[in-house]
């Protein structure tokens, strides 16, 4: 059986629990799709037939985006849905939203939601594909894939490679899933920040922590900077912006703290001038906009794969990987 007939999950919830193993099976079906996509002819008749809902409950341009693309690269008929304009707005509950599409004949549910763990408990509500785009502060899979797909394609095995994530740790979804997948792949992962948002407990995850910017990047092959999420945040856990950017932004001053061939990387969006100025975002050393890309072969690969499980539950005969 090839790689992708190992692939038996028709839902991608979080990367806590897949394997070392299931990681590589996305990686490399990502790889496959990131060169159909450089073609001229963008499209592969992979999901032809099939109809995606991207449900997103909380706001998104790059995730919601990427995903849309991707699906139809894939040939899906896509169907977005914004908690603005859904009868989430009129008090329906998420679990009559999803039987509601899955009665209206969709094959996937593509969904972000503001509360950790909507993903799994609507997993044992519809007997579609569910897909993780983001839920609370718990997880986003499919950003942490295509982060670690990046750093891959600049640095090769990761094992042994520093990774710095600094930032608001706290409240971000994207920090654990990085977690999970660079300790996997065998990086040593660094967390970095005010010790309101980065607090000693983190130490329990694996990783190690670090209050001292300058220490943080000094060895690091990867800076990854995260933004302050303050509609997460339920108190202040710094005095003031101002203050913050002082101590642990990066600026053009610091860029020479950091390895002269270390990556600079952020999942967006950036609030320019408080975690990272122009200078280093717009540098040769970000990779940011490489990030957005790579997301498109990634989810592509996670669509299809989830897809292909489902099809293979009911006894259908998924479509061949395209080549």
């Amino acid at each position: 059986m090839d790689a992708v007939g190992n692939w038996t999950r028709k839902h991608l919830l979080g990367l806590e629990d897949l394997s070392r193993d299931e990681m590589d099976i996305i990686l490399s079906t990502a790889r496959s799709f990131k060169e159909t996509i450089s073609r001229s002819r963008k499209k592969v008749p992979a999901l032809r037939g099939k109809t995606i809902v991207n449900l997103f409950l909380e706001p998104s341009t790059r995730t919601r985006v990427a995903f849309e693309v991707a699906a139809k690269r894939l040939s899906a008929d896509v169907v977005t849905v914004q908690g603005s304009t859904s009868s989430r707005v009129k008090g329906e509950t998420l679990k009559d939203t999803a039987l509601n599409i899955e009665a209206l004949s969709a094959d996937m549910i593509i969904m972000r939601h503001s509360a950790a763990g909507a993903h799994q408990y609507l997993s044992n509500v519809v007997d579609i594909p569910i897909l993780n785009a983001g839920d609370g502060a718990h997880e986003h899979p499919t950003q942490a894939l295509l982060d670690v797909f990046t750093m891959i394609e600049h640095l090769g095995d990761l094992k042994d490679k520093r990774v710095t994530i600094l930032g608001d740790i706290l409240f971000s979804r994207v920090a654990r899933s990085n977690i999970w997948a660079l300790n996997k792949l065998g990086a040593k992962v660094t967390l970095a920040g005010p010790s309101t948002l980065v607090p000693e407990r983190f130490r329990s995850l694996g990783v190690e922590v670090c209050h001292d910017l300058r220490t943080s990047v000094t060895d690091a092959d990867v800076v990854m900077l995260l933004r302050i999420q303050h509609e997460r945040q339920t108190s202040t856990h710094f005095p003031s912006l101002g203050e913050y950017t002082a101590l642990f932004g990066l600026n053009k001053n610091r860029m020479n703290w950091l390895k002269p061939e270390a990556l600079i990387m952020h999942p967006g969006p950036i609030n320019r001038g408080v975690e990272i100025d122009s200078d280093l975002a717009d540098s040769g050393r970000s990779v940011i906009l490489e990030q957005v890309t790579n997301g498109i072969a990634v989810r592509m690969a996670v669509i299809y794969l989830c897809m292909a499980a489902a099809e293979r539950e009911h006894g259908g005969m998924p479509e061949p990987l395209p080549h």
